[in-house]
């Protein structure tokens, strides 16, 4: 059987519930069943207590130097909502589950992912209702095609009555 591997990564940030949930037996169990075998965890600065699974192999660590490869090894993503995070993942065609942290009192990275959540980029969820978001179907999820250089100067020739 090949293995199947979800990255959790909260960043540099400290995001321990995201952690606390993905680790319940309920996320872990519905990880099983959509056919993921790995779950590696990137804690950052949390505190957290390693679980173990029946079934599933989970790692945890607090840092990656080589964090690109961590999601270049990964099916899946779930991740806090932080811009770099969002943009690295989505720039390597990883299907990207982002978790808004609801303790922030001015999350401004709310509006970021509801709107990459909109462009059916990325699905966006709480942890409260991850169980749900988790069973949404990623290939529906579309490709994230950096902005094309070309864009801004064609208008800009188009307003100068170049073209």
């Amino acid at each position: 059987m090949t293995a199947k591997r979800v990255f959790v990564t909260v960043g540099t940030t400290k995001f321990d519930k995201l952690i606390q949930t993905t680790s319940k037996s309920e996320i872990l169990d519905i990880l099983q069943s959509l056919g993921y075998t790995d779950i590696q965890y990137q804690v950052g600065n949390g505190t957290y207590t390693e679980k173990t699974h029946k079934v599933l192999h989970l790692s945890y660590a607090k840092y990656f130097e080589n964090f690109d490869e961590q999601i270049d090894k990964s099916d899946l993503v779930i991740s806090h909502a932080g811009a770099g995070t969002c943009l690295q993942v989505l720039k390597k065609h990883k299907p990207l589950i982002v978790v808004i942290n609801d303790d922030l009192m001015d999350n401004h990275q709310i509006e970021l992912a509801e709107q990459l959540e909109k462009d059916g980029l990325l699905y966006c969820c709480n942890c409260s209702n991850l169980n749900e978001t988790l069973l949404k179907d990623i290939k529906k999820l579309h490709k994230y095609l950096p902005p094309s250089g070309k864009l801004f100067s064609n208008y800009l020739d188009k307003c100068m009555g170049f073209t």
